[in-house]
């Protein structure tokens, strides 16, 4: 190992070491230094945005950025930050059964992502309004498009600005074909199978009928089901869905002639709108991912030890994203 390399490591340590002591602290100095530091027991802090005047209740404001995928959330230090599945799940589940929050507002900017996890936040929005009678609104950023647009369609009211890029409402399933390129190489693929669809969407052949349609009627079967969802939580016939939900896009503008949302504006908005709706100026709070010592440490290991960055983003691409997946996606 180089001396470089050896320095990270014992730097790298060294913060271990630092990090376990702010932990132990934390526990014992209680939670005027969790706020200091930004230890969390749940992994996030919850920080007051704007101090209402009516005492007794609040407003959560959750954030959703990025494709919404589960790809093992962060529990170890070196681990990069990003959006967490799991977390965010967790953040829905807490807020509703807190029984001081008056209400929920999610601020959705992402492309969409898998249809598992879109389906599972689905979930957990309808359980926080059904069983604990929590208000949930959803204020669109920038974009908030496919499963985007799948966990916002229960929500109590739906808020985009104008320049919103929602819609493209529908499923995608996306695969590569290299077997022209690989034989302008010389490469040849060996494949033994135990049936004739084993190797489905193989990049290293050709795809047949007998795949497509196969597939096809995945995609048809996830997208039936995207049809639904979108017309109980809007209140419009499925015929009528289906007119709209054809893959395109729609600006903030557009989505609002078409009654894919209730209302324009920003997340300041969306927050008075709710209040309005509540009748109280309760405080805004908002769960965000710890910032504090633990997770300075964190970021600064993770510098230390990846110095090929762009490599082992190629690895993760050849190792862990070869399988087709459903998705609810837009994709530029």
């Amino acid at each position: 190992m180089s001396r470089k390399r050896w320095l990270a490591l014992i730097a790298a340590l060294m913060l271990v070491v630092a990090a376990v002591g702010v932990n132990v602290a934390t526990s014992q100095a209680g939670s005027d230094f969790e706020q200091m530091f930004g230890a969390s027991e749940h992994g996030w802090a919850e920080r007051v945005i704007e101090q209402g005047e009516d005492a007794g209740g609040s407003i959560v404001v959750l954030e959703l950025n990025g494709v919404i995928q589960d790809t093992g959330d962060a529990v170890s230090i070196f681990d990069a930050q990003g959006y967490r599945h799991k977390a965010f799940l967790s953040q829905i589940e807490h807020a509703a059964k807190d029984s001081s929050v008056e209400g929920i507002i999610i601020r959705v900017n992402t492309p969409g992502g898998g249809v598992v996890e879109s389906a599972e936040i689905h979930e957990k929005i309808l359980e926080a309004k059904e069983e604990y009678n929590t208000p949930i609104y959803i204020s669109m950023g920038s974009m908030a498009a496919s499963g985007g647009y799948y966990i916002a369609a229960p929500a109590d009211k739906i808020v985009a600005s104008p320049q919103t890029i929602t819609g493209s409402l529908g499923v995608i399933m996306e695969s590569i074909n290299i077997a022209e390129l690989a034989e302008n190489y010389g490469i040849t693929f060996n494949t033994i199978k135990s049936g004739e669809y084993k190797d489905i969407m193989s990049a290293t052949r050709e795809m047949t009928d007998g795949d497509r349609e196969i597939l096809q009627s995945l995609i048809d079967e996830s997208y039936d089901e995207f049809v639904r969802i979108i017309s109980e939580g809007r209140d419009m016939s499925e015929s009528e869905v289906r007119e709209l939900a054809d893959g395109r896009i729609y600006s903030g503008t557009q989505a609002l002639e078409l009654d894919l949302v209730d209302e324009l504006g920003s997340l300041d908005d969306t927050v008075s709108l709710m209040k309005a709706d509540l009748g109280a100026d309760y405080s805004v709070i908002k769960y965000e991912a710890d910032t504090g010592l633990f997770n300075l440490f964190s970021m600064s290991v993770s510098q230390l030890l990846s110095s090929n960055n762009e490599l082992a983003g190629l690895e993760q691409l050849l190792t862990e994203r070869r399988a087709p997946t459903l998705k609810y996606l837009y994709t530029e």
